[in-house]
């Protein structure tokens, strides 16, 4: 007993200096432990074992070290000093285990667990287990890689790969079965098992170090040998489930005769049709496999009844254009007899559409094709019967030969020579037969082409002075990748802009920084590109000129669309009872403008009806329907205001407008006076409006004149005659809210500057009571479809009351074309 104590205690202290002392492995401490061996399989996981249960209660481990025999270098540890044993640090060596290593403590005994197990982990390994107390205590593990078989192939002795059934074979005939087995360490040992039992007899064949052949012969077959059930089985560790395959035996007797009960002279491609084989004489029943061009159909579209003695077998496909000229045939054979099948077959005649591709020629670099190439496309065709036509389309446009602009068809190819980018898109060629048209896919045909302009050239830009402008030059080419210069000249020079005031976007779009801070400033910005095919020939030309928001419209008159000769003129129809409105346009500052005019309701604000026109010879036109002069009996304000690139000018009010049924009136028999239409109605009080403005203006230039009011008070009717009816007209000259300024510096006498050209107007049936002066101030009489509206009164009207429901008001700005200057009513 203190002799097997004192052997223990040398062997742990010896070992303890050993490791302790130098951290090694070393000869002495291998021969003092004893060794397990450990097998794992390649790619699975490995558990080499550590003991690690201290001798007493009171001792705990410090530390876990694993060694590997071939370095002197702990590969992991499992360090518990100074923490609790479940929160230990484990740390593996990223040469050796890495990630893959996990000491496991709560296994019996502990282990180091290894997980995809890899060939390079075989060998001999240490594990040195430190206690607080107990001396060192070394295990070694020797770890032995196993490599499973990957392959196993089984054939018969003509060498044909045997899967699930080998045969047919006849009987009394010798069946031979080869199984080959590849890899595998150690060497895997193969045997073949008959329905579950050993095969009686073998011969193995090790043909190298990494192949295993067992053969099996069984020189007479029997009848009961059918569907007998051989089996290959390699195993080389029983770690793992041995690897095996099955085949089983077919036999059978031969088919007499076999023939096709239908022969279809012709199939459509896309229909579907059925065709029928009958086989006799075999026993049992023969089994009839169909064929087209010796690949057999799917066995799904086949369908068989069989008897003792005969079986008919249905094929039920769709024929393909692809199945023209196939040769079908129904094949009937005994498995036990495949040698001594029979067939009958016929060719098959499929009817289809035509089949169309397209390409590009074949010397052709789809990549590198530019401007000035010549270029031609192949369009092949399969069709039975034959195509009768060919046609070729562009961007989905047919192409036809045009010798001249270097187009040219052939039977099956299209020339194009000296092609632009025009030429440029995506190419099909359809073909026709009696069947049907067909196209084919489309062909993207890529022209590379030097830059051009995206956009009009020139472009005029407005800006004023000291104004930054960031002027975008788009430009279109192939490659887009665009190396942009930009020039300035004017009446004076030309100079090429500095590289830092521009810079390139997307490829082809480069912005320039540009701040005119003179009038030499102005002037013509050219941007010019060039891209790998070339450099651009005409350059994209900006106008840069003196720019600013556009002046108000101004002289506009309004008159009904019936009585218009320019409406007429331009071809508008049916535009009794609407308002037409002529502006003159102001000052474009410099920009094309355009000119809007809108229609607000006074209570809600909101735009009932708007309208842009652009400017024609310095004349907007303007149609306000009827739908919206009679809607809602809302009162309209109408304002006119131009717009360009810099902003819109001020708004101008037209007319502000409100209907509402009219008073009646009664004549001397008291019946209603009528008969009149809207747009007779509107013309009369437009008539009346502009007389009575005129009448305002006129007054202001009598009083300049004489110095003096007038010497008569104005009536606040006007009777007006429209067939056999009257109307009178009741107008007020309404007051300004406030003054406005003259910015012409009106004359010290005092004038109207601060009087409003405003005017209600009401409209009644009835006899009219005027005063003389303003009869002599109203000149002729126009109605509201002329189309001046205003011409200068003679004389001046004073303030009249409001009456009547129907009030027409026009604002500062309807003035008369032959009023010059300030003293219009602006």
């Amino acid at each position: 007993m203190m002799r097997c104590l004192l052997k223990q205690w040398l062997l742990t202290t010896m070992s303890a200096v050993l490791v302790m002392g130098t951290g090694e492995w070393t000869e002495d401490a291998e021969d003092l432990v004893s060794t397990v061996d450990v097998d794992a399989v390649l790619g699975r996981t490995a558990s080499l074992p550590c003991d690690v249960t201290p001798d007493t209660n009171e001792d705990r481990v410090y530390m876990v070290l694993w060694f590997r025999k071939s370095g002197g270098k702990p590969i992991y540890s499992f360090d518990v000093r100074g923490r609790s044993f479940n929160k230990a640090l484990q740390w593996s060596d990223p040469g050796a285990f890495g990630p893959r290593a996990y000491f496991a403590t709560v296994a019996r005994p502990a282990a180091l667990t290894l997980s995809s197990v890899q060939l390079d982990d075989e060998g001999v390994y240490r594990c040195r287990v430190d206690f607080k107390n107990s001396p060192t205590r070394n295990f070694q593990i020797r770890l032995t890689v196993i490599v499973p078989p990957h392959q196993m192939l089984l054939y018969d002795k003509s060498g044909a790969d045997v899967s699930g059934v080998v045969g047919p074979l006849e009987e009394g005939t010798a069946l031979v079965l080869v199984c080959e087995v590849r890899g595998g360490r150690p060497e895997p040992v193969v045997t073949w098992l008959i329905d579950g039992s050993p095969a009686p007899q073998y011969i193995g064949v090790k043909t190298d170090t990494h192949v295993v052949v067992n053969r099996l012969e069984l020189q007479h077959l029997k009848r009961e040998d059918l569907n007998t059930t051989f089996k290959c089985r390699a195993a080389n560790t029983h770690l793992v489930q041995p690897q095996e395959k099955s085949v089983r035996l077919e036999m059978n007797l031969a088919p007499i005769s076999v023939s096709l009960l239908n022969r279809p002279q012709q199939l459509i491609a896309g229909s579907s049709a059925s065709l029928r084989c009958m086989a006799e004489g075999s026993r049992p029943s023969a089994q009839i496999a169909w064929y087209k061009d010796n690949r057999s159909f799917e066995k799904e579209k086949v369908t068989t009844h069989s008897n003792e003695t005969w079986s008919i077998s249905t094929l039920t496909y769709t024929p393909t254009p692809a199945d023209n000229g196939a040769v079908v045939k129904c094949v009937a054979a005994n498995p036990t007899l495949p040698i001594k099948a029979i067939d009958d077959h016929f060719q098959l005649n499929v009817v289809y559409s035509p089949l169309v591709t397209l390409s590009l020629g074949s010397t052709l670099n789809p990549h590198d094709i530019k401007e000035g190439d010549d270029v031609y496309f192949e369009c092949n065709v399969k069709a039975n019967p034959r195509e009768h036509r060919i046609s070729w389309y562009h961007n989905d446009r047919p192409v036809t030969q045009n010798m001249s602009s270097g187009i040219i068809l052939s039977t099956r190819s299209l020339v194009l020579q000296k092609v632009t980018r025009r030429e440029a898109g995506s190419y099909s060629c359809r073909a026709a037969n009696i069947r049907g048209e067909t196209s084919s896919d489309i062909v993207r045909l890529r022209v590379q082409y030097a830059p051009v302009c995206g956009e009009l050239s020139p472009q005029v830009v407005g800006a004023a002075l000291d104004e930054a402008l960031r002027v975008r030059c788009s430009v279109h080419a192939d490659p887009a990748e665009v190396i942009f210069l930009w020039q300035f000249n004017n009446s004076g020079e030309s100079f090429n802009v500095s590289p830092a005031r521009y810079g390139t976007i997307n490829g082809s779009v480069s912005e320039l920084r540009y701040t005119p801070a003179s009038e030499r400033d102005y002037g013509a910005l050219t941007c010019r590109g060039t891209n790998s095919v070339g450099r651009q020939e005409q350059p994209c030309v900006f106008q840069i000129v003196p720019a600013a928001r556009p002046s108000p419209p101004r002289n506009c008159t309004v008159s009904t669309g019936n009585s218009s000769n320019w409406i007429e003129d331009s071809g508008h129809e049916d535009l009794g009872g609407a308002l037409v409105i002529r502006c003159v346009a102001g000052y474009d500052g410099g920009l094309p403008q355009l000119v809007v005019l809108e229609a607000l309701d006074s209570n809600s604000g909101k735009v009932k009806f708007n309208v842009t026109s652009n400017e024609t010879d310095g004349v907007a036109l303007f149609l306000v329907p009827p739908t919206v002069l009679w809607s809602g009996g809302n009162t309209l304000r109408l304002t006119v205001h131009s717009r360009n690139d810099k902003g819109a000018s001020e708004r101008v009010m037209v007319h502000a407008l409100a209907y509402q049924d009219p008073e009646r009136r009664t004549d001397g028999s008291n019946n209603l006076v009528a008969g009149v239409s809207r747009g007779a109605f509107w013309a009369i009080i437009l008539t009346a409006v502009v007389f009575t403005c005129a009448a305002v203006v006129t007054g202001y230039f009598l009083r300049r004149k004489r110095n003096r009011p007038p010497t008569k008070q104005q009536s606040s009717e006007l009777q007006l005659n429209a067939g056999d009816s009257q109307y009178v007209v009741a107008y007020t000259l309404k007051p300004p809210k406030q003054a406005q300024p003259d910015i012409l510096n009106p004359p010290p006498d005092g004038g109207p500057p601060n009087v409003k050209c405003g005017i209600e107007v009401a409209v009644k049936n009835g006899s009219l009571t005027g005063s003389e002066e303003w009869t002599s101030g109203l000149g002729s009489l126009h109605t509201a479809g002329e189309r001046n509206l205003l011409s200068p009164p003679r004389s001046s009207s004073s303030k009249q009351p409001i009456s009547g429901n129907m009030t027409l008001s026009r604002r500062e700005h309807l003035i008369a074309e032959e009023i010059p200057g300030p003293e219009s009513c602006v």
